[in-house]
């Protein structure tokens, strides 16, 4: 099998898990797929040197920091405060609930949230793939989570419901 053929096959089998991940990410279903296209292109760039290694922590970490040098560029943090009682009942679909849970934060608590908890990454690697400090991961998760109880107490319930 080429090299070629390797990254192919690899990025086919690993598409829609990364796509996933930068959906997460980004809240945005088109910048995440331009994420994603970002980073397989920056993984075949150094294919040779990654196909015996892990390509895909690779490219997680190339969509983490490609994500926060363009929400940087663009400074634009937007949160919305959800006033208690406010708007209609919460939706029973969990991946709306959990949506619209992280377009509650900021793009870098999103990316610690996501990175740690769905992507199932320590702090050290989630500080690697983000590149600031283990401190800063940890205090981002602390806020994060703290701002989740607070704007969504329903998705705490939605998880309890289900463990």
């Amino acid at each position: 099998m080429t090299e070629r053929e390797a990254f192919t096959e690899w990025a086919r089998s690993r598409q829609l898990a990364l796509l996933r991940t930068a959906v997460l990410l980004t809240g945005d279903h088109h910048r995440a797929e331009d994420l994603v296209q970002e980073a397989l292109a920056k993984v075949a760039l150094r294919w040779s040197r990654l196909e015996s290694g892990h390509p895909e922590a690779y490219a997680r970490q190339v969509m983490a920091r490609d994500h926060i040098s363009w929400w940087r560029k663009r400074r634009r943090e937007v949160v919305t405060d959800i006033p208690d009682g406010a708007g209609p009942a919460p939706d029973p679909d969990r991946s709306l609930v959990i949506r619209s849970a992280l377009a509650g934060l900021t793009p870098r608590q999103r990316a610690v949230v996501v990175l740690r908890y769905y992507d199932d990454l320590s702090v050290e690697d989630t500080a690697l793939a983000m590149g600031v400090s283990q401190g800063t991961v940890k205090s981002q998760t602390h806020l994060a989570l703290r701002r989740l109880r607070e704007a969504m107490p329903e998705l705490a319930e939605l998880l309890r419901e289900e463990s």
